[in-house]
């Protein structure tokens, strides 16, 4: 199917070696090799990934540690370095993604904040887009803004739109509110003055007096986080950043000083929301360019797999403990959205009902987010209606079923009811099960209330699920004028497995792959990201009237800029590669496309042939275009991006190495709906052969399960399980 390499043709297998650490967690072990070490921190979960040079690789899935997400990460690689299995010192690369800037966003438990904007301009975190994205909901608050009105403080200064002065900074006024901000023990500050994007000369006078009277603040500046047109987004943008970067900032460093401790000397790095990695440094000033760490970390490995067994149009759905994702991958390449909501329920860029969340405006992967994971809570609203999510129980106390203290319940617990996942234990035994306790609390909470059995209301929970989870994928398709029926879906997470091949089904899609270490998935695409910065600069001009000695010079200035940030990242200008975007509208529009041009020396013959792409991207896009219709160009977008990367799969035998601690085999009761209980087999993925299997069946490995239903086939490619659904099933 696809094209795919054989095994072989992909990693040099090892020979495994098998170490016990009962009761610590489970690890995969092969061959010892230099060392490439992926973290990816969730709400539920922290996954690791180890791969060595030979090809080999082993995995690590314990739960996180809320009080201080820091701990499960150093606890995690304590257990992989015991033995000397894996040398410390010899860790080439460490890699990690984050929900912490996330979760404060969500909780509101960032830094004391304050703003510093232009005189005129204090409520433009108030009056935002005046948008409601829930219009008929009388009860839909508004996001309580960051910064309270009264930490929002006007100074005197004003540029023009061209970046002439009209009233020049007074720093009397400046330093009136950093009185202010002393009395009221503020913690950051964002600077956010008027058109700073186009002459940031104010903004940085204000950052100087800040740093001579108040040293000891976090400082986030405009012209720094998001040099670009928009007051508000712009403003949003910043005081995020401000926000969350005190917050971002001590982590790290607990981060960094644990895995010092444990020995490791390689420096950290960090994923970017857009699916590049930085220094930590970098992530530290600019935490705002990592709110979505994690989530595309998963859409890099994808593409990466998909590279691999030659496929280029895919939709990535990544199932965790919390949420569920879906992402696009057209091309080779994952879908790229300029801004995001955090909080707004669905959290998705670029569409029409915005408003719900905190706007972020950077380069983003373009990811549909439902609070529909596995941990995600049952409940019946007011009106008798069963809803899931989007409160999750996390990793403390987890589904009920976890026997940790949970009584609620949730996706999991639904699954375990209805046969999908082990009755008795995940984590290959790692993680005991309690099946009575998910059905007191479906029966409880759904089942009796409602009026029915345990396991229908299990169904149902299980059905508005993966209603939910449809919807993410048709935003990042059909929303966007691609038909999801032309696409594979990758199903990868602790549940995305579980839950793909119907949610692939009810979209259309016919082919689902399952990726190796599925349930990791997210750390093991961290490997494959390259170091990367994205750098945007206004250019707001008619296509037509632009001078192209003035374009070419600004694009020039890009160039340089990034050519001194990977440099200062470790990668030399003959590693790096530059793609330049022409990010262009039609005059009165609110929002552009990005079309790809070469990255210097744009000539009138280029400027012409982006503006037919403009116009044949418009029409796939929002289903017309006007060739008539005025065109301009408003901003230069370069990507600066490192050459070397890895670009293989673990060996599929070192993801074997555990089968035998699993106890899989036989068969169980399995709930399938219309189809009713079906006695169904279970097996561990090594049982797989290249020719298809058909279903149903249940592939149990350590760190997911994956579901064949009745009507699929499926078979083991390249380490990979691949699922086709025939039509109609």
């Amino acid at each position: 199917m696809c094209g795919a390499k054989k095994a072989g043709d992909l990693t040099t297998p090892g020979q495994s070696v098998k170490v016990d650490f009962t009761g610590r967690g489970t690890v995969f072990i092969m061959r010892i090799g230099k060392h490439r070490i992926a973290i990816d921190v969730g709400g539920t979960f922290t996954d690791l990934v180890v791969s060595n040079a030979d090809g080999s690789a082993r995995t690590l899935k314990l739960l996180s540690t809320p009080d201080d997400y820091s701990r499960a990460i150093t606890d995690g690689l304590a257990r992989l370095f015991e033995g000397g299995v894996t040398d410390p010192k010899g860790v080439v690369s460490l890699v990690h993604a984050f929900t912490v800037a996330t979760n404060a966003l969500l909780t509101g438990h960032g830094a004391k904040v304050a703003l510093i904007t232009t005189r005129g301009f204090r409520d433009v975190l108030e009056i935002a887009r005046l948008r409601m994205p829930q219009l008929y909901n009388m009860d839909w608050d508004k996001p309580r803004p960051l910064v309270p009105r009264r930490l929002r403080y006007e100074i005197e200064e004003r540029m023009d739109a061209d970046g002439n002065v009209i009233t020049l900074l007074d720093a009397a006024s400046v330093i009136a509110a950093i009185d202010k901000m002393r009395a009221q023990g503020v913690d950051s500050v964002a600077v956010c003055l008027l058109h700073s994007y186009v002459n940031p000369a104010h903004e940085q006078a204000v950052m100087k007096i800040l740093r001579q009277h108040v040293p000891e603040l976090s400082i986030s500046a405009s012209h720094q986080v998001l040099p670009e047109i928009r007051e508000y987004e712009r403003t949003s943008t910043t005081v995020v950043n401000a926000f969350v970067k005190p917050v971002v900032d001590r982590y790290l460093a607990s981060v960094e000083s644990g895995v010092e401790k444990l020995g490791v000397e390689t420096p950290l790095m960090v994923m970017q929301s857009s699916g590049g990695i930085i220094s930590a440094d970098t992530a530290r000033e600019f935490p705002a360019y990592c709110v979505e760490s994690g989530p595309a970390a998963g859409a890099i490995g994808a593409a990466a797999l998909g590279e691999i067994l030659g496929m280029s149009n895919i939709i990535a759905f990544d199932m965790g403990g919390t949420t569920a994702k879906a992402c696009l991958i057209e091309g080779g390449e994952p879908r790229l959205t300029d801004e995001m909501e955090v909080g707004s329920g669905i959290n998705i860029g670029q569409r029409l009902l915005g408003g719900g969340g905190y706007l972020v405006r950077s380069p983003t992967i373009d990811l549909a987010e439902i609070g529909a994971g596995g941990g995600s809570l049952a409940w019946i609203d007011k009106g008798g209606a069963l809803r899931v999510g989007p409160d999750s129980a996390g990793a403390m106390p987890g589904p009920a079923c976890y026997g940790r203290g949970g009584t609620r319940p949730t996706v999991t617990d639904a699954n375990v009811i209805l046969g999908f996942l082990n009755p008795a234990h995940l984590l290959d035994g790692d993680m005991p099960i309690s099946k009575q306790a998910a059905e007191d609390a479906i029966r409880i909470h759904i089942a009796e209330p409602l009026g029915m059995s345990v396991h229908e209301a299990a169904y149902g929970i299980h059905a508005i699920a993966n209603a939910a989870m449809t919807r993410a994928i048709q935003a990042v398709s059909s929303e966007i004028g691609r038909s999801p029926r032309e696409f594979a879906m990758v199903a990868f997470g602790g549940n995305g497995a579980v839950h793909g091949s119907t949610l692939a089904g009810h979209a259309g899609i016919s082919d689902i792959i399952i990726p190796p270490a599925s349930g990791v998935f997210s750390a093991l695409g961290l490997l494959f990201a390259r170091i990367q910065h994205r750098l945007v600069a206004v250019f707001w001009h008619d296509v037509d009237k632009v001078d192209l000695q003035a374009l070419n010079a600004r694009a020039g200035q890009l160039l340089q800029d990034a050519q001194r940030l990977m440099t200062a990242e470790g990668v030399t200008t003959a590693h790096t590669e530059l793609h330049l975007v022409l990010e262009m509208r039609y005059a009165g529009q609110s929002s552009e496309l990005g079309i790809p041009v070469v990255s210097s020396g744009v000539t009138r013959t280029m400027l012409d042939e982006a503006t037919e792409q403009f116009h044949l991207e418009h029409e796939r896009t929002y289903g017309y275009c006007s060739r008539g219709e005025q065109v301009q160009l408003v901003n230069l977008r370069l990507r600066a991006r490192s050459m070397d990367r890895w670009d293989h799969l673990p060996a599929p035998e070192a993801l074997r190495t555990n089968a035998a601690n699993g106890a899989s085999g036989g068969e169980r009761p399995v709930y399938f709906g219309g189809k009713g209980w079906v006695t169904t087999p279970v097996i561990r993925r090594v049982d797989l052969g290249e020719d298809p299997t058909p279903g149903p069946m249940i592939v149990e490995e350590y760190d997911t399960t994956i579901i064949v239903p009745p009507g699929a086939t499926a078979r083991a490619i390249a380490g990979t399980v691949q699922i086709h659904l025939e039509a109609g099933a």
